[in-house]
């Protein structure tokens, strides 16, 4: 049989000593070749990661900037909301068998001042809310609603409000408390507005917010000495401003 049929030398297993070899001597391992889907590839993820970073930072940085500009050559204020006049013309209250009934209408004057002298504010549907008394004694004589409207620039716009309450059920004694408080005008009033604003700036306009303007424990006596106290503007829920 030919030798070509056979290798002339066969691989040697892993770890085979061969006795040939000079005494002491050691072959180095092979590394091993990995083939390309087992090579490690570089990872990118850090790479991004800095680029987000440093994208996110720039754009604060314009955010703050241009709100540094707005505020000083706009110089925005907010809204002013007074109770300008509030009257009762009618506060009856009945006892009968079955109970005791007020009977109340009011009028309303409340007053919504824009001090800027750049900006105009856009008001939407506005619902208001009336009632007498104060702490535990505070009861509702009417709602009404008021139609969008727009607060131009440095000026004054007065919304008239008229509710009534009819045959409304209260208890006696509160009935009676509020019926001095009406005859002394020392009865408290709390007016209650919510509606939704936007603003306009160089003929561009924002989205409109939630706000409700609450104007509590005003007397009837404060108003009738022309005393106009602020009333409170609360948004988000948690955001109370003067």
């Amino acid at each position: 049989m030919s030798d070509a049929l056979f290798p002339s030398a066969l691989n040697k297993p892993p770890g085979y000593n061969d006795p040939n070899s000079p005494a002491g001597f050691k072959p180095l391992p092979r590394k091993p070749v990995l083939p390309p889907s087992f090579r490690p590839k570089k990872k990118k993820g850090r790479v991004c990661c800095c680029c987000f970073c440093i994208s996110f930072s720039i754009l604060i940085a314009l955010i703050i900037i241009f709100a540094a500009v707005f505020y000083f050559s706009v110089n925005p204020k907010l809204p002013r909301f007074h109770v300008q006049s509030f009257q009762i013309p009618r506060f009856n209250v009945t006892e009968t068998p079955d109970g005791t009934y007020l009977d109340a209408t009011t009028m309303t004057v409340m007053e919504v001042r824009n001090p800027n002298g750049k900006m105009t504010y856009y008001y939407g549907d506005t619902a208001v809310d009336i009632s007498v008394g104060e702490g535990e004694d505070e009861t509702e004589v009417g709602t009404a609603k008021v139609p969008k409207f727009t607060s131009r620039k440095q000026y004054t716009t007065s919304l008239k409000v008229e509710t009534k309450a009819s045959n409304k059920q209260v208890d006696n004694t509160l009935a009676n408390r509020l019926l001095s408080g009406y005859k002394s005008k020392s009865l408290a009033v709390n007016v209650a507005a919510r509606t939704k604003v936007g603003v306009g700036v160089a003929g561009l306009k924002t989205g409109m917010l939630g706000i409700t303007v609450k104007c509590k424990g005003i007397t009837m006596k404060q108003l009738d000495g022309d005393d106009m106290p602020n009333c409170l503007i609360h948004t988000l829920r948690w955001i109370k401003v003067r």
